[in-house]
């Protein structure tokens, strides 16, 4: 990978984190047992990711920067594994067990749903 690369990654990811943090502004105080600016991140994320890897698939000629500025850069800085994951850990730390499941469910499962449904969105509209 070129300079371009690093440039690539590091403007998408840049991005990526700034709209995650925008969201945790804007929706985690709503209810701290379920930041839903976490949340919003990640299915999102995942919804992009699916469209992502189906548009990316199908342009196989077009620069790797691009899919490094998209998916690795940008879609990497937006969703929240590691928040995900010390929100989960304070549920469980504080006896918040249906919570703590809550968020499995909803970031885990909504993720996978919504990488598929992206998926199938390029691949229906494209």
């Amino acid at each position: 990978m070129g300079p371009l690369g690093f440039v690539a990654v590091g403007v998408g990811a840049a991005a990526g984190a700034w709209l995650r943090w925008g969201f945790s502004v804007l929706w985690n105080a709503i209810n701290p047992a379920m930041p839903y600016g976490t949340l919003a991140a990640n299915l999102l994320g995942g919804y992009l990711m699916g469209l992502a890897v189906g548009f990316f698939d199908t342009h196989a000629g077009l620069p790797p920067e691009w899919r490094l500025l998209a998916i690795t850069g940008f879609l990497g800085g937006l969703t929240t594994f590691s928040t995900f994951s010390s929100e989960v850990v304070a549920n469980l730390i504080a006896g918040d067990y249906g919570w703590a499941a809550m968020h499995l469910l909803l970031h885990l499962g909504g993720s996978l749903l919504l990488t598929a449904l992206g998926l199938w969105s390029y691949r229906v509209l494209a």
